[in-house]
């Protein structure tokens, strides 16, 4: 199976009423979502708000799990924390699920719109400028090696 099937058979449970945990790879969502060391927890979206992360089908040819930083009628932006330049777009239509909980390499779920965190995602939504530099040390810090 191909990795797009996978995601569409999640999404189809997703659509059910099935919330799927399903790991994620890559940088873009860092610090807040590790990839290759932590999951996500799929959720039906009953809706949809600026800040929240989901998953999606973006500009028509791949999926990304990524936050949502506008929406302008049916037209969603998003753009991973890990990103430094770079947005997505979408329609509402388009986002498949919505991301509640990350599930850590000890399998504890951690709930990701509590107050800490939403604060947290603000202060790094201001700190683009000096993401990089930040990501560097982090990345370091942590150990990261690329996926």
């Amino acid at each position: 199976m191909s990795d797009n099937e996978i995601i569409e058979s999640a999404i189809a449970l997703v659509d059910d009423g099935v919330n799927v945990t399903f790991p994620v790879k890559g940088w873009s969502m860092l610090p807040f979502i590790i990839g290759g060391r932590e999951s996500v927890i799929l959720m039906k979206p009953d809706s949809v708000a600026v800040g929240d992360v989901v998953l999606a089908w973006v500009e028509g040819c791949r999926y990304v799990v990524h936050r949502i930083i506008r929406i302008d009628g049916d037209r969603v932006t998003l753009m991973g924390d890990g990103n430094l330049v770079g947005v997505e777009h979408c329609l509402q239509r388009d986002v498949k699920a919505r991301i509640d909980y990350v599930v850590d390499a000890q399998g504890r779920k951690h709930y990701i719109y509590n107050r800490w965190r939403t604060l947290a995602s603000h202060l790094w939504w201001r700190l683009r400028p000096i993401r990089r530099y930040l990501l560097f040390i982090y990345r370091k810090v942590k150990g990261i090696k690329r996926i």
